[in-house]
């Protein structure tokens, strides 16, 4: 696993979200939220533009997992348990890293460190992990995901 230790201030664009919300320790409800997306993406996939897989969260004042795919606009129709929003984005402290998603608890760890020894100020929005490559075409060690924390 390789984690970049500062961060790239970004702006998040606005973006047209679908996706499957759970609310609970993440260790127990980001695997079903994903279960569940994939089971029900080809409702998706055939009515409208996947533009990329990611997932929405905050710790506070509940744990909120949202897994979910940004696409073109805003669908007419979903599938039973789906839900949409139009995410807002807005300014975000990125840090990348590379390799398996199952480092991903130990890698937002060392980010999060590493934020808070940043002094930037937190802002109150959702934390985002965009997932860059494909899992099904990429070799695990070359997984690219990209954990942006919500920036004043």
């Amino acid at each position: 696993m390789k984690v970049t230790d500062k961060a790239e201030i970004i702006q998040w664009p606005a973006t047209h979200y679908v996706y499957i919300e759970k609310i609970g320790p993440f260790q127990e409800t980001a695997p079903k939220a994903w279960q569940e997306l994939h089971a029900g993406l080809a409702g998706i996939a055939n009515d409208m533009k996947l533009k990329g897989f990611m997932s929405l969260y905050k710790v506070q004042p509940q744990m909120l997992y949202c897994a979910g795919v940004a696409v073109q606009e805003k669908p007419e129709k979903l599938p039973d348990g789906f839900k949409y929003m139009r995410f807002e984005g807005g300014k975000y402290s990125r840090y990348t890293m590379t390799g398996s998603y199952a480092n991903l608890p130990e890698a937002c760890g060392m980010i999060f460190s590493s934020f808070e020894k940043s002094a930037a100020p937190m802002r109150d929005d959702f934390f985002i992990e965009n997932y860059v490559n494909d899992p099904k075409t990429t070799p695990e060690e070359q997984l690219v995901t990209e954990i942006l924390i919500p920036t004043k």
